[in-house]
Protein backbone atom coordinates (compact mmCIF):
# COMPACT_ATOMS: atom_id res chain seq x y z
CA UNK A 1 0.00 0.00 0.00
CA UNK A 2 0.87 3.32 -0.60
CA UNK A 3 1.82 5.83 2.35
CA UNK A 4 1.74 9.38 1.46
CA UNK A 5 2.60 11.99 2.95
CA UNK A 6 0.35 14.99 1.80
CA UNK A 7 0.81 18.99 1.57
CA UNK A 8 -1.81 18.92 4.64
CA UNK A 9 -0.71 16.14 6.53
CA UNK A 10 2.57 18.14 6.72
CA UNK A 11 1.04 21.21 8.30
CA UNK A 12 -0.58 19.06 10.72
CA UNK A 13 1.52 16.63 12.07
CA UNK A 14 4.60 16.81 13.61
CA UNK A 15 7.65 15.98 11.39
CA UNK A 16 9.41 12.48 11.51
CA UNK A 17 11.85 12.11 13.90
CA UNK A 18 15.37 11.13 12.39
CA UNK A 19 17.69 8.30 14.46
CA UNK A 20 21.53 7.79 13.82
CA UNK A 21 22.62 4.99 13.05
CA UNK A 22 26.47 6.16 12.56
CA UNK A 23 27.63 5.26 15.51
CA UNK A 24 27.56 1.82 17.56
CA UNK A 25 27.33 1.94 21.08
CA UNK A 26 29.95 -0.78 23.16
CA UNK A 27 29.73 -0.78 26.66
CA UNK A 28 33.43 -0.74 28.52
CA UNK A 29 34.04 -4.63 30.21
CA UNK A 30 33.11 -3.97 34.01
CA UNK A 31 36.59 -4.47 35.90
CA UNK A 32 37.26 -8.03 37.11
CA UNK A 33 36.16 -8.77 40.99
CA UNK A 34 39.81 -10.16 41.24
CA UNK A 35 41.21 -7.30 40.21
CA UNK A 36 38.83 -5.31 42.31
CA UNK A 37 40.15 -7.04 46.25
CA UNK A 38 43.61 -7.13 44.98
CA UNK A 39 43.78 -3.11 43.81
CA UNK A 40 41.18 -1.46 46.62
CA UNK A 41 40.96 1.79 45.48
CA UNK A 42 39.17 4.69 47.33
CA UNK A 43 38.15 7.73 45.75
CA UNK A 44 38.82 11.25 47.79
CA UNK A 45 35.97 14.02 48.15
CA UNK A 46 36.90 16.31 45.14
CA UNK A 47 39.14 14.01 43.18
CA UNK A 48 38.22 14.28 39.05
CA UNK A 49 36.22 11.65 37.49
CA UNK A 50 37.24 10.93 33.95
CA UNK A 51 34.68 8.90 31.57
CA UNK A 52 35.67 7.28 28.09
CA UNK A 53 33.01 7.64 25.93
CA UNK A 54 33.08 4.68 23.43
CA UNK A 55 31.62 4.96 19.80
CA UNK A 56 32.42 3.59 16.59
CA UNK A 57 32.41 6.14 13.88
CA UNK A 58 31.58 4.01 10.55
CA UNK A 59 32.68 5.72 7.24
CA UNK A 60 31.69 4.12 3.49
CA UNK A 61 34.49 5.31 1.39
CA UNK A 62 35.56 5.02 -2.70
CA UNK A 63 38.57 5.50 -4.00
CA UNK A 64 39.02 6.47 -7.85
CA UNK A 65 42.42 6.72 -9.68
CA UNK A 66 43.18 9.98 -11.69
CA UNK A 67 41.49 8.58 -14.93
CA UNK A 68 38.43 7.90 -12.84
CA UNK A 69 38.95 4.33 -12.50
CA UNK A 70 38.03 2.68 -8.87
CA UNK A 71 40.55 1.73 -6.63
CA UNK A 72 39.93 -1.94 -4.69
CA UNK A 73 43.13 -2.78 -3.99
CA UNK A 74 44.15 0.33 -1.20
CA UNK A 75 45.57 -1.08 2.51
CA UNK A 76 44.26 0.50 6.26
CA UNK A 77 47.98 1.92 5.90
CA UNK A 78 46.93 4.32 2.59
CA UNK A 79 44.57 5.75 4.88
CA UNK A 80 44.83 8.60 7.53
CA UNK A 81 40.98 10.22 8.48
CA UNK A 82 41.13 13.76 10.98
CA UNK A 83 37.53 14.27 12.85
CA UNK A 84 37.56 17.86 13.75
CA UNK A 85 41.54 18.28 12.18
CA UNK A 86 42.54 15.79 14.71
CA UNK A 87 44.16 12.17 13.60
CA UNK A 88 42.37 9.47 14.45
CA UNK A 89 43.74 5.47 14.97
CA UNK A 90 41.70 3.73 12.27
CA UNK A 91 40.28 0.44 14.27
CA UNK A 92 38.08 -0.68 11.41
CA UNK A 93 38.79 -1.75 7.91
CA UNK A 94 37.70 -3.74 5.06
CA UNK A 95 37.68 -3.96 1.51
CA UNK A 96 34.15 -4.53 -0.74
CA UNK A 97 32.50 -4.57 2.59
CA UNK A 98 29.43 -7.48 2.41
CA UNK A 99 27.33 -5.54 4.73
CA UNK A 100 23.44 -6.13 3.78
CA UNK A 101 22.73 -2.63 2.01
CA UNK A 102 19.74 -0.94 1.80
CA UNK A 103 18.71 1.16 -1.19
CA UNK A 104 15.87 3.59 -1.35
CA UNK A 105 14.93 4.68 -5.05
CA UNK A 106 13.52 8.09 -5.25
CA UNK A 107 12.04 8.91 -8.72
CA UNK A 108 10.62 12.12 -9.53
CA UNK A 109 7.19 12.14 -10.89
CA UNK A 110 6.74 15.73 -11.44
CA UNK A 111 4.51 17.07 -14.08
CA UNK A 112 7.62 18.08 -15.88
CA UNK A 113 8.62 14.30 -16.25
CA UNK A 114 5.55 13.04 -17.68
CA UNK A 115 6.56 12.31 -21.02
CA UNK A 116 9.75 10.94 -20.08
CA UNK A 117 8.73 8.76 -17.02
CA UNK A 118 8.32 5.46 -18.58
CA UNK A 119 11.83 5.52 -19.48
CA UNK A 120 12.86 5.65 -16.25
CA UNK A 121 10.72 3.45 -14.84
CA UNK A 122 12.54 0.55 -17.55
CA UNK A 123 15.88 1.60 -16.48
CA UNK A 124 15.06 1.04 -12.48
CA UNK A 125 12.84 -1.93 -12.93
CA UNK A 126 16.72 -3.37 -14.57
CA UNK A 127 18.47 -2.01 -11.68
CA UNK A 128 16.53 -3.83 -9.32
CA UNK A 129 17.48 -7.14 -10.21
CA UNK A 130 20.85 -6.22 -10.83
CA UNK A 131 21.27 -4.81 -7.13
CA UNK A 132 19.45 -8.34 -6.07
CA UNK A 133 21.02 -10.68 -8.01
CA UNK A 134 24.70 -10.78 -6.24
CA UNK A 135 26.11 -9.23 -3.03
CA UNK A 136 24.60 -10.14 0.21
CA UNK A 137 21.68 -11.90 0.26
CA UNK A 138 20.04 -9.25 2.87
CA UNK A 139 20.10 -6.81 0.42
CA UNK A 140 16.95 -4.26 -0.12
CA UNK A 141 15.41 -1.78 -2.18
CA UNK A 142 12.54 0.57 -1.09
CA UNK A 143 10.85 2.71 -3.69
CA UNK A 144 9.08 6.12 -3.39
CA UNK A 145 7.86 8.57 -6.31
CA UNK A 146 7.75 12.47 -5.42
CA UNK A 147 6.40 15.76 -6.73
CA UNK A 148 4.42 18.17 -4.17
CA UNK A 149 4.71 15.72 -1.90
CA UNK A 150 6.41 11.62 -0.97
CA UNK A 151 4.68 8.70 -1.26
CA UNK A 152 6.33 5.57 -0.32
CA UNK A 153 5.36 2.68 -2.80
CA UNK A 154 6.85 -0.28 -1.91
CA UNK A 155 8.90 -1.07 1.75
CA UNK A 156 11.88 -2.22 1.60
CA UNK A 157 11.88 -5.81 0.22
CA UNK A 158 13.26 -7.96 -2.39
CA UNK A 159 10.06 -8.22 -4.47
CA UNK A 160 10.74 -7.52 -8.25
CA UNK A 161 7.01 -8.27 -8.95
CA UNK A 162 5.84 -5.42 -6.00
CA UNK A 163 8.19 -2.77 -8.10
CA UNK A 164 6.89 -3.32 -11.26
CA UNK A 165 3.70 -3.29 -10.71
CA UNK A 166 4.07 0.17 -8.55
CA UNK A 167 6.38 1.73 -10.91
CA UNK A 168 3.69 1.09 -14.04
CA UNK A 169 0.79 2.88 -11.98
CA UNK A 170 3.17 6.00 -11.28
CA UNK A 171 1.95 9.72 -13.21
CA UNK A 172 3.69 13.05 -13.23
CA UNK A 173 2.01 15.94 -11.77
CA UNK A 174 2.49 18.64 -9.67
CA UNK A 175 5.77 20.24 -8.31
CA UNK A 176 9.01 18.93 -6.86
CA UNK A 177 9.45 18.44 -3.16
CA UNK A 178 13.38 16.96 -3.30
CA UNK A 179 14.37 17.82 -0.40
CA UNK A 180 11.01 16.70 2.21
CA UNK A 181 11.52 13.45 -0.05
CA UNK A 182 15.59 12.72 0.96
CA UNK A 183 14.56 13.85 4.30
CA UNK A 184 11.70 10.85 4.67
CA UNK A 185 13.60 8.31 2.86
CA UNK A 186 16.63 9.28 5.07
CA UNK A 187 14.56 9.16 8.28
CA UNK A 188 13.55 5.00 6.49
CA UNK A 189 16.55 3.88 5.96
CA UNK A 190 18.05 5.30 9.54
CA UNK A 191 17.46 2.22 11.47
CA UNK A 192 18.15 -0.44 9.09
CA UNK A 193 20.92 -2.39 9.62
CA UNK A 194 24.06 -2.45 7.20
CA UNK A 195 25.12 0.18 4.29
CA UNK A 196 22.33 2.64 3.53
CA UNK A 197 21.99 4.03 -0.28
CA UNK A 198 19.62 6.49 -1.22
CA UNK A 199 19.07 6.95 -5.36
CA UNK A 200 17.37 9.99 -6.53
CA UNK A 201 15.83 10.21 -10.63
CA UNK A 202 14.92 13.88 -11.60
CA UNK A 203 15.10 16.06 -14.39
CA UNK A 204 16.17 19.56 -11.78
CA UNK A 205 15.66 21.34 -8.29
CA UNK A 206 13.64 21.83 -5.63
CA UNK A 207 10.56 23.86 -6.38
CA UNK A 208 7.49 22.82 -3.52
CA UNK A 209 9.48 21.40 -0.73
CA UNK A 210 8.81 22.46 3.39
CA UNK A 211 12.22 20.91 4.23
CA UNK A 212 15.13 23.61 2.88
CA UNK A 213 18.40 21.79 1.73
CA UNK A 214 20.31 21.75 5.10
CA UNK A 215 17.59 19.59 6.37
CA UNK A 216 17.56 17.24 3.53
CA UNK A 217 21.45 17.20 3.92
CA UNK A 218 21.48 16.54 7.89
CA UNK A 219 18.99 13.64 7.33
CA UNK A 220 20.70 11.42 5.48
CA UNK A 221 24.13 12.43 7.59
CA UNK A 222 22.38 11.61 10.33
CA UNK A 223 21.15 8.23 8.41
CA UNK A 224 24.95 7.42 7.29
CA UNK A 225 23.35 7.68 3.83
CA UNK A 226 25.56 7.81 0.73
CA UNK A 227 23.43 9.74 -1.81
CA UNK A 228 23.67 9.17 -5.98
CA UNK A 229 21.35 11.87 -7.87
CA UNK A 230 21.07 11.41 -11.65
CA UNK A 231 19.67 14.21 -13.80
CA UNK A 232 17.67 12.99 -16.67
CA UNK A 233 18.08 14.76 -19.81
CA UNK A 234 19.96 17.73 -18.93
CA UNK A 235 19.68 20.46 -21.02
CA UNK A 236 23.04 20.88 -23.61
CA UNK A 237 23.78 24.76 -21.94
CA UNK A 238 22.69 26.68 -19.10
CA UNK A 239 18.98 27.91 -20.70
CA UNK A 240 16.26 26.02 -19.74
CA UNK A 241 18.14 23.69 -16.79
CA UNK A 242 17.52 24.00 -13.11
CA UNK A 243 21.62 24.49 -12.79
CA UNK A 244 21.20 25.66 -9.13
CA UNK A 245 19.10 22.63 -8.38
CA UNK A 246 21.80 20.38 -10.28
CA UNK A 247 24.41 21.92 -7.96
CA UNK A 248 22.63 21.52 -4.70
CA UNK A 249 21.87 17.81 -5.77
CA UNK A 250 26.00 17.42 -6.50
CA UNK A 251 26.75 19.12 -3.18
CA UNK A 252 24.44 16.76 -1.36
CA UNK A 253 25.82 13.86 -3.15
CA UNK A 254 29.73 14.85 -2.52
CA UNK A 255 29.15 15.79 1.39
CA UNK A 256 27.37 12.11 1.86
CA UNK A 257 30.18 9.90 0.04
CA UNK A 258 28.22 9.52 -3.47
CA UNK A 259 28.80 11.48 -6.88
CA UNK A 260 26.49 12.98 -9.22
CA UNK A 261 25.38 11.41 -12.86
CA UNK A 262 24.48 12.92 -16.01
CA UNK A 263 23.53 10.50 -17.99
CA UNK A 264 23.37 12.10 -22.04
CA UNK A 265 19.80 10.47 -22.81
CA UNK A 266 17.86 7.78 -22.01
CA UNK A 267 20.42 5.07 -23.75
CA UNK A 268 23.03 5.99 -21.31
CA UNK A 269 20.82 5.98 -18.13
CA UNK A 270 21.83 2.42 -17.47
CA UNK A 271 24.81 3.20 -17.53
CA UNK A 272 23.87 5.33 -14.46
CA UNK A 273 22.49 3.03 -12.77
CA UNK A 274 25.55 0.30 -13.48
CA UNK A 275 28.24 2.61 -12.20
CA UNK A 276 26.51 3.56 -8.81
CA UNK A 277 26.03 -0.22 -8.16
CA UNK A 278 29.82 -1.54 -9.06
CA UNK A 279 30.86 1.79 -6.19
CA UNK A 280 28.25 0.25 -3.79
CA UNK A 281 30.27 -3.25 -4.39
CA UNK A 282 33.72 -2.06 -4.15
CA UNK A 283 33.10 0.33 -0.88
CA UNK A 284 35.69 0.71 1.79
CA UNK A 285 34.11 0.36 5.08
CA UNK A 286 36.72 2.43 7.65
CA UNK A 287 35.93 2.28 11.49
CA UNK A 288 37.65 4.72 14.45
CA UNK A 289 36.64 5.28 17.93
CA UNK A 290 36.93 9.48 18.15
CA UNK A 291 40.08 10.42 20.15
CA UNK A 292 41.16 13.84 21.51
CA UNK A 293 37.86 15.35 20.19
CA UNK A 294 34.94 17.22 22.09
CA UNK A 295 31.93 15.14 22.85
CA UNK A 296 28.73 16.44 23.27
CA UNK A 297 25.25 15.56 22.42
CA UNK A 298 24.01 16.75 18.46
CA UNK A 299 27.40 18.34 17.82
CA UNK A 300 28.47 17.98 14.38
CA UNK A 301 31.97 16.62 13.65
CA UNK A 302 33.43 17.75 10.41
CA UNK A 303 35.62 14.75 8.81
CA UNK A 304 38.55 14.09 6.09
CA UNK A 305 39.36 11.16 4.84
CA UNK A 306 42.34 10.82 2.42
CA UNK A 307 45.09 8.46 1.13
CA UNK A 308 48.62 8.59 0.30
CA UNK A 309 48.17 9.54 -3.09
CA UNK A 310 47.10 12.73 -4.28
CA UNK A 311 46.09 12.07 -7.63
CA UNK A 312 43.26 9.64 -6.38
CA UNK A 313 40.21 11.35 -5.68
CA UNK A 314 38.12 10.22 -1.73
CA UNK A 315 34.41 10.18 -1.95
CA UNK A 316 33.68 10.06 1.96
CA UNK A 317 30.58 11.49 3.79
CA UNK A 318 31.97 15.25 5.17
CA UNK A 319 31.32 14.29 8.72
CA UNK A 320 28.83 13.03 11.22
CA UNK A 321 26.40 13.68 14.20
CA UNK A 322 26.84 12.42 17.68
CA UNK A 323 23.91 10.54 19.12
CA UNK A 324 21.27 12.46 20.99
Amino acid sequence: MTRAVSRGMRLALPLLCISSVSWTQFKPAEPSSKSTSEHPQKQTEGQPTFSIKVNLVRLLVSVRDKAGALCTDLRKQDFTIKDSDIPQEIAVFERSTSLPLSVAVLIDTSGSTQKDLRYEEDSVLRFIPALLGAGNPDDTFALFSFNWRTNLEVDYSRSQHRAEHALHALRGEGGTSLYDAVYLASDTLSDREGRHALVVVTDGGDTTSYKRYQDALAGAQRADTVIYPIVVVPIPGDAGRNTGGEHALATLAGSTGGRIFYPEGFAHLDEAFTDILRELRTQYMLGYYPQNVLQEPRRFHPVAVQVRDPSMRVSARSGYYEPR
